[in-house]
């Protein structure tokens, strides 16, 4: 027999279990592997085989959850960080990201679209990719912080312009990369079983993570979401965290974009990276943040985003067509918007207020 310590104990748990804001994301993905394990079991079955150079490589469905989902957890890093400051969200990542493929494959290739070896060493083309996706996020940051615009009305600038930007820096044309070396950041490393973009994404997971713990990154940036005039009055500059909260996504942008044209070692305007902005604005909710800005958990965030490409994953799987996918994405949006509206949570903390009585009685 459990006495009555020891229920009060568990029931203590289980009501800061259920505060979390992480259980969010995390019951997400439970309830979808326990459907494929349900539905297909064959849906964690993982293979070791070769690809086309020899190099042994791992291939199944989680390995696709990994590797793609690693894209949309680096962009869901700097997505957190613009919701949390200005309670708007960027909607030009994905026209950013060929931004940055297309300026990428410029310095790498030179004047010839189609050059024999690089132009250029693919780390100082990366950095001057990384340097122009940072202006173009410091540039909806000044209109977001310094001209008063919401977030999402500023952003659909690029989000309009931004691929005819890209194809304008390559002259319309589609840069070839011949040399092997580059397709290791998006596909595998000789020798290294796992794709090569999970390891970018875990590596950009330990930067973010020491940086919010040894600097003031988070508490500034909560500071300025949740009262900005409050956080002037204790001497921050909301409009500097701001615009640093855009060029920190526009830095994460670079990466992917490096990722993404490194896959195929070309890059198609109209398609990179379609509609991923709106993968990585569905990770953030789905990691229970609030898209009014404040308080944020990226770890919740990264696996929000793991768990949307396993939504995606599991749907191309049961054979539905790319052009339906938003209409599902859509029902976990609604759901997401219902269970966060006030009137929910006020209800549920009311049950869970009576729930404390009970257990106190």
């Amino acid at each position: 027999m459990q006495t009555a310590e020891q229920k009060k104990g568990k029931s203590g748990f289980l009501n800061n279990l259920l505060h979390q804001q992480i259980i969010i994301p995390l019951a997400a993905l439970l309830l979808l592997f326990l459907f494929n394990l349900i539905v297909d079991p064959s849906f964690f079955k993982i293979t070791l085989g070769y690809n086309s150079a020899g190099n042994p490589v791992l291939s199944g469905f989680l390995i696709t959850i990994l590797d793609s989902g690693s894209e949309l957890a680096i962009l869901a890093i700097g997505m957190t960080l613009v919701t949390a400051a200005t309670g708007g969200q960027d909607i030009s990542v994905g026209a950013t990201t060929a931004i940055a493929g297309s300026v990428l494959l410029r310095v790498l290739c030179g004047g010839n679209s189609r050059p024999e070896s690089l132009q250029t060493p693919i780390i100082v083309a990366f950095l001057i990719a990384c340097v122009a996706a940072m202006l173009f996020g410091a540039f909806n940051g000044i209109l977001v912080a310094v001209f008063k615009i919401q977030p999402m009305i500023a952003t659909l600038i690029l989000y309009t312009a931004g691929r005819s930007i890209a194809a304008w820096i390559n002259n319309n044309e589609l840069p070839v990369i011949s040399d092997p070396t580059f397709t290791y950041f998006g596909e595998f490393i000789p020798g290294i079983p796992i794709p090569t973009p999970f390891f970018i994404a875990v590596a950009c997971m330990i930067i973010v993570s020491l940086v919010l713990k040894f600097t003031n990154l988070r508490l500034y940036t909560q500071a300025v979401g949740i009262n900005e005039n409050a956080s002037k009055l204790n001497g921050l500059n909301p409009v500097f965290i701001k615009i640093l909260s855009f060029v920190i996504l526009g830095l994460c942008v670079g990466v992917v974009g490096l990722i993404k044209v490194s896959r195929i070692s070309t890059i198609n305007y109209s398609v990179i990276a379609k509609d991923i902005e709106m993968d990585a604005i569905l990770a953030v909710a789905l990691g229970g943040n609030a898209l009014s800005g404040g308080k944020f958990n990226m770890m919740a965030s990264i696996i929000g985003a793991y768990v949307i490409q396993c939504l995606t994953t599991t749907l191309y799987k049961f054979n539905v067509r790319s052009d339906a996918l938003p209409a599902y994405k859509a029902v976990v949006v609604i759901l997401l918007v219902v269970v966060s509206a006030p009137v929910v949570r006020e209800k549920f903390n009311a049950f869970m207020a009576k729930r404390k009585i009970k257990e106190a009685v």
